[in-house]
């Protein structure tokens, strides 16, 4: 009975870690002849790689970087050897969990259809850790995902930020509310008599939505300052509108023509709400107009399929962000076919291949995406303090011949195979 009660204390104990990231945390060196830290300078300029550099991760946080002739590495703790070293990857725009790789209903979460505006929708309720693309992307280097309702609808949701791991959502979450999904233009129209049918009917629902949360916001004032006054009953949809109106949760914008996009620009003036452009095929037009009014892009995919809205989509558009200052990132977007995801490693590639600077270009998927979506206390450059995410290649990560030999997240190697 004893051996019975310790052999089932033992299993316990063995599931409690597995299902605990912060109990899973190990303690790891990765070492790299080249290492890119994706840090900054004080001025704001990138730090220049260390040379057989080496990553020291305790207790999941990275606790020294730098040369491996100056980090103390305590004797017994398990190593890694590559290359090059990064960062892990952040893919800013995804619909990955929500959306599954067999393109059927059962795996199909993104896009709710019933109703054009749906802020209230929480990526949370809908994500699925255990989905086969996230194994997928994480494969590639991708340690954190920005996730949620795909594009589609007027407002499709909202979306959240995890890692790619754990077996539920508690044990992946980095931040339950990130953003309010929101479409311009003709993906998110609405045929026959169905509403919206134009754009200016998009932008009066829209205008209409935040004056009815305003107003509730209103009422619920008064009625906490005046015991007399009953509270209007809880309206989830305009309580996420009004947390977009006190600049709570951004309003991201799926636009990418012209036209949507001068939607997008004269909204967040009238309203004075944060807002983030996502997409932005013909954003290369308005780069003073989004800079001036503080507007960071979240980038189409590189690769992306140049028809459609996309039409006039361009393969320089973030070198002429980068070059222009504003904030920009890149994600991988909604892929409406099989494997419904694109590998943002791939796409910073290209973008590298067409104006951008290696690690503007790397900026992309690390630092500046961690910046833009407000985590790069924690992820996005291998710093000391910050979650020990990184990836290891056997090569340039942005050539073709090169292969992503491991991913590990906060000192956990959750992937081993070379991709």
């Amino acid at each position: 009975m004893k051996i019975q009660t310790t052999l089932i204390s033992f299993l316990a104990l063995i599931l409690l870690f597995a299902g605990n990231p912060e109990l899973s945390a190990q303690n790891i060196a990765i070492y790299g002849d080249t290492v890119h830290t994706m840090a900054k300078t004080a001025e704001g300029q990138w730090q220049d790689p260390i040379e057989n550099g080496v990553v020291l991760i305790i207790d999941g946080k990275i606790s020294a970087v730098g040369p491996a002739s100056a980090v103390e590495v305590p004797e017994g703790t398990p190593e890694k050897r590559c290359k090059v070293v990064t960062p892990g990857l952040i893919d800013a725009r995804s619909v990955v969990g929500l959306a599954g790789w067999l393109n059927i209903d059962h795996d199909s979460d993104h896009i709710e259809r019933s109703s054009p505006m749906q802020p209230e929708l929480a990526a949370l309720d809908a994500y699925n850790p255990r989905e086969p693309l996230i194994d997928w992307v994480r494969s590639f280097g991708v340690t954190t995902l920005h996730t949620g309702h795909a594009p589609g609808q007027l407002i499709s949701g909202q979306t959240f930020i995890v890692k790619t791991r754990g077996n539920s959502v508690d044990d992946a979450v980095v931040q339950r509310q990130s953003m309010v999904a929101a479409t311009l233009g003709s993906d998110a129209l609405r045929s026959g008599k169905e509403s919206p049918g134009t754009r200016a009917k998009q932008m009066s629902m829209l205008r209409q939505k935040f004056i009815e949360a305003k107003a509730y916001q209103e009422k619920v004032a008064k009625a906490a300052a005046d015991e007399e006054k009953d509270a209007p009953a809880r309206d989830l949809r305009k309580e996420a509108m009004g947390q977009i109106l006190d600049g709570k949760m951004p309003l991201m914008i799926n636009a990418h023509s012209s036209v949507d996009i001068q939607n997008v620009l004269r909204l967040q003036k009238e309203w004075q709400i944060p807002v983030i452009l996502q997409g932005g095929a013909e954003c290369y037009d308005f780069v003073e107009p989004l800079k001036k009014q503080g507007i960071p892009v979240i980038l189409h995919p590189t690769m992306m399929r140049s028809s459609g809205a996309g039409k006039n989509a361009s393969m320089e558009t973030a070198a002429k962000l980068i070059a222009a200052g504003v904030p920009v990132a890149m994600g991988s977007g909604y892929e409406s076919y099989v494997p419904k995801t694109r590998v943002v490693l791939w796409e910073a590639a290209i973008a590298c291949a067409y104006g951008c600077e290696f690690r503007d270009a790397l900026g992309l998927i690390t630092h500046s995406a961690a910046a833009l979506l407000g985590i790069g206390d924690r992820v996005g450059s291998l710093e000391v303090g910050k979650d020990g995410d990184v990836a290891l290649f056997d090569g340039d990560p942005f050539e073709y011949t090169s292969h992503c030999l491991g991913t590990v997240i906060e000192g956990e190697v959750v992937s081993d195979i070379a991709r």
